[in-house]
């Protein structure tokens, strides 16, 4: 299992799965019985993601980060000598920068959501396929809200278990939130109907996010030249649909907070009423 491969600096490709912005908004869709400024007023206008947990699985997190604010909890995967993973309270913290940056991206959004850590890779942004299911599985039975998987797994052996742990997390109310590759492989969990899955758009607004008229992307957010938080407290300009991914998790974590006990159908239902390319029938 790998991450999703990531670009800094000014590299302003677009990753696989992504659309420019003036495409994206250019994909009209006339689904909606409301006016935009209406849904969004309703689904998720002026909610702060007050009383939603969030977890984020990706290289841990550095609580004190001015963008993040804390951690309400930080674990992490360790195997032990006979290779099974166990699950371990992390005191070490972000070991790469990734985690940090998409915690900072939905400290924004959801302000007064809780953020909590499961640190699943390692200093080079890599891990293992079984440390992966078992840092989804705990999450899943701990009972969060939310997910951000900015991250993705091209292993065959391991995919009919990934698609297990996604349906046992939206039968059980959790929504996972998870990028799509960088590249176009094929990758999971992000092509499971069990998740939103999440590219990349050129535009700047961080409420920006548009409905994928294409699949198998469902949801398309700013994951290009963003700015986020990195390890020693610095910010960092980055490119990648694992930042568009906590885009939408922010976002949705703002309409469970304002509608508490949605569940994943139902809150993606409300992201597609809410993107900013879905009008109203003229």
């Amino acid at each position: 299992m790998a991450s999703e491969p990531e670009h800094g600096g000014r590299d302003l490709d677009l990753p696989a799965w992504s659309l420019d912005r003036e495409s994206a908004l250019a994909a009209t869709l006339h689904h909606s019985p409301f006016p935009l400024a209406d849904a969004r007023a309703w689904a998720w206008g002026g909610a702060t993601g007050a009383g939603v947990r969030v977890c984020i699985i990706d290289s841990g997190i550095d609580g004190t980060h001015p963008l993040v604010g804390g951690v309400q909890r930080a674990v992490f995967v360790e195997q032990d000598a006979d290779g099974e993973p166990q699950i371990a309270e992390d005191t070490e913290g972000d070991l790469f920068g990734h985690g940090t940056a998409c915690a900072g991206i939905i400290r924004t959004l959801a302000p007064a959501c809780e953020i909590h850590s499961v640190r699943t890779l390692g200093r080079r942004l890599t891990g293992r396929g079984v440390v992966l299911l078992a840092g989804l599985r705990w999450a899943i039975a701990e009972g969060y809200d939310i997910i951000n998987l900015s991250l993705s797994m091209s292993k065959a052996s391991f995919v009919e278990q990934l698609r297990e742990l996604a349906d046992d997390a939206y039968f059980r109310n959790t929504l996972i939130v998870a990028a799509a590759h960088n590249m176009p492989v094929v990758s999971y969990p992000w092509r499971f109907p069990a998740v939103v899955s999440v590219g990349s758009h050129s535009g700047t607004d961080a409420l920006e996010f548009y409905a994928n008229p294409t699949p198998p992307v469902e949801f398309l957010a700013c994951g290009v030249e963003v700015e986020v938080g990195w390890l020693e407290h610095a910010t960092i300009r980055a490119t990648g649909n694992s930042f568009a991914t906590p885009h939408i998790a922010g976002i949705a974590a703002r309409i469970l907070s304002k509608h508490p006990g949605l569940t994943p159908f139902e809150v993606k239902s409300l992201l597609r009423a809410t993107a900013g390319n879905v009008r109203s029938e003229p």
